[in-house]
């Protein structure tokens, strides 16, 4: 009997160990990140940082050098990429464990470089603008026929002051809506002391997400998504989405920046408001690689999230958005 016994519990364990190496060898169910930054790694920029670094906003002096904004002393560390190789292969070994794909705005080349080394169909190419006078209307319809970008972003009109429904740049959002090419605005967060730091135009009313009723009236098949889900306008973005059913939003930046129980409140709402299924991920990637599990974990972590409405965040709502094949990337 004894025998019997213990041959069952061999059995057992050896059960279990095959399950453990199936699971450990299983494919990453799939994640698309839709907000990530193509850019060259800048020396002067490319500092070590702390997540959540906005815990602690205290105010500056005009007359003072201006603190460090990174907050390089956190308890967590996240090492910035020394060059443009390192931040790319970084990114493309990330990638491929966790069976992500990203859609990436910013530099040209940068972009052209990591499409040729990733998977294909894994970089998703976004041209972006801030103002009329960054690219002209003509020049920018002109690179979304030629077909290698697939989404219109990140627009940063909050930057210089100006509404997304200021007639000044109507034009571009007209383009995108007659190609059909979906659009992602920054309205919300900007950071400890924009203005004043490093961006003078920028104007935190200018990312109220209300502003975008204008111009979505004049351009009623234009597709938006709000990047950093207008934080911190909670009201003012549900009344929006309410209004406006193919309003979207992501998560990027906040994720990572803001104090984690202010990033749970924040996304408890919306999810509370019934927009579970217009929430998408996105980390505002820059030089540091290790951002993308730091901003995963938020979510994993959410206690308050199902396991179907991490998938729609994580990877369903994307799908549905931008019109995605989800074979391609099981």
């Amino acid at each position: 009997m004894k025998k019997i016994v213990l041959f069952v519990l061999v059995c057992v364990v050896l059960m279990a160990q095959n399950s453990l190496a199936q699971t450990a060898s299983a494919k990453h169910l799939p994640i698309i990140d839709v907000h990530v930054h193509a850019m060259k790694v800048n020396a002067n920029f490319a500092s070590d940082m702390s997540p959540w670094f906005l815990s602690n906003m205290p105010g500056t002096d005009p007359n003072e050098p201006t603190p460090k904004f990174l907050n390089a002393d956190g308890a967590i560390m996240l090492k910035a990429a020394k060059s443009d190789q390192e931040f790319q292969d970084e990114l493309m070994q990330t990638m491929k464990r966790l069976n992500m794909t990203i859609v990436a705005s910013g530099d040209p080349q940068v972009i052209r470089n990591w499409k040729k080394a990733a998977a294909p169909d894994r970089v998703i190419p976004s041209i972006g603008f801030s103002s009329a006078s960054g690219i002209s209307v003509q020049a920018f319809e002109d690179s979304l026929k030629t077909g290698f970008y697939k989404v219109v972003g990140e627009v940063g009109l909050q930057y210089q002051g100006l509404s997304p429904s200021d007639p000044s740049v109507d034009k571009y959002f007209e383009v995108a809506e007659r190609l059909n090419v979906p659009v992602a605005i920054h309205m919300g967060t900007g950071g400890n002391g924009m203005a004043n730091l490093t961006s003078p135009k920028y104007r935190a009313s200018m990312g109220n997400p209300l502003l975008l009723e204008d111009l979505l009236a004049r351009h009623p098949k234009l597709k938006v998504w709000v990047m950093h889900a207008g934080y911190p306008m909670i009201d003012e973005m549900i009344a929006l989405m309410g209004a406006n059913s193919h309003v979207y939003v992501d998560l990027a930046g906040m994720i990572w920046s803001y104090p984690l129980e202010e990033i749970h409140l924040y996304l408890k709402r919306l999810v509370q408001a019934g927009f579970g299924k217009r929430i998408m991920y996105g980390t505002d990637l820059m030089v540091w690689p290790k951002l993308l599990e730091t901003s995963l974990g938020v979510i994993e972590n959410a206690n308050y999230l199902s396991f179907e409405q991490k998938r729609d965040i994580f990877f369903n709502n994307a799908v549905r958005f931008f019109r995605l094949d989800p074979t391609k990337y099981q």
